[in-house]
């Protein structure tokens, strides 16, 4: 139950992303062409993508074997998804332009949930064991 709830919000959580990042956004602060508010909306977001995702393989595996392997998938597919859609938004779009800060962003927020999944490892298997 646990996994099917986390897939459902992992897949909004997709959507929305996919869907804010090819609409018109009006508002924009700039430091000499870089925006650390934007960027750190950016890691923020990419943070909690693959937190979601990571969490549903938790919680869909039968056992806690493959945490690390299914955890660099997840990596993997954050990173792929992040840059996928700066090319879509510099493709689908005539209103936005792809960023290498965003990716780099992007990339950051990924590479934190990755730390925060090894860090958090016991207190992750943990949990499982409770609501399983």
């Amino acid at each position: 139950m646990v996994a099917r709830i986390l897939l459902l919000l992992a897949l909004l959580y997709t959507s929305a992303i996919t869907y804010f990042s090819l609409i018109v956004m009006d508002f924009k602060v700039s430091l000499g062409g870089f925006d650390p508010t934007d960027k750190m909306l950016h890691a923020g977001a990419y943070l909690f993508l693959a937190v979601l995702w990571k969490l549903y393989f938790v919680f869909q595996a039968s056992d806690f074997k493959r945490y690390t392997s299914n955890l660099i998938w997840v990596a993997i597919a954050s990173f792929i998804f992040g840059m996928l859609i700066e090319v879509l938004q510099g493709t689908l779009t005539s209103y936005r332009t792809p960023d290498w800060w965003d990716i780099l962003a992007n990339s950051a927020g990924v590479v934190l949930a990755v730390v925060f999944f090894i860090v958090m490892a016991p207190q992750v298997k943990k949990l499982k064991q409770e609501v399983a």
